[in-house]
């Protein structure tokens, strides 16, 4: 692996995915402090769970499999998923409930987080990138497999780790919180 190539997947597991959840302990923080489960409630949390999901899914996609033309469509595909999904998130919400200036600044991280780890990919596997498209020398690869050189161990649960105490954790809490306070029908 040459030097720019180590640097780049080293920012990218080592300071975007971390910056990534922080973001996403931080807009958990603001719901809470915005008592969302009073105003925006189930509805909202669930849209946040959806979007855990897409993401989720890409991110699978991103530490586990190799990057063939077939994952780098499959986690495309989650990250536009994700932005429809934010889309009617902050439509719900913004009719619901003030979204304060710094909770403004954190979705924005998580939205433009998202597409840096997936531009950071394509230049990391820019043969098959172009491949998916028609373009370049490679033949597009539709196969999804496991990583020929998977992730060292010790990082996979450090990260799964952190991702469930810093937004699983939390946004599960959310959804409860959400639940028990619903209206009744």
């Amino acid at each position: 692996m040459d030097d720019t190539r180590t640097l780049l997947q080293a920012a990218l597991l080592g300071v975007l995915a971390p910056v990534w959840m922080l973001a996403g302990s931080a807009d958990w923080l603001c719901h809470r402090l915005q008592r969302i489960e009073a105003s925006a409630g189930l509805r909202e949390s669930a849209l946040h769970l959806a979007m855990l999901a897409e993401l989720g899914v890409a991110v699978l996609v991103a530490l586990l499999l190799e990057a063939s033309a077939a994952a780098l469509a499959l986690m495309f595909a989650a990250c536009v998923a994700h932005e429809l999904t934010t889309w009617a998130d902050l439509a719900y919400a913004d009719t619901r409930r003030d979204i304060p200036w710094y909770e403004q600044l954190v979705h924005g991280l998580q939205q433009v987080l998202p597409w840096a780890a997936l531009a950071g990919i394509v230049v990391l596997d820019a043969g098959q990138a172009l491949a998916a498209l028609g373009l370049g020398r490679e033949a597009a690869d539709w196969s999804l497999r496991w990583k020929a050189e998977p992730l060292p161990g010790w990082y996979l649960a450090a990260f799964f780790g952190a991702s469930l105490l810093l937004v699983l954790g939390p946004f599960a809490a959310e959804f409860r919180r959400c639940w028990r306070t619903r209206p009744p029908r």
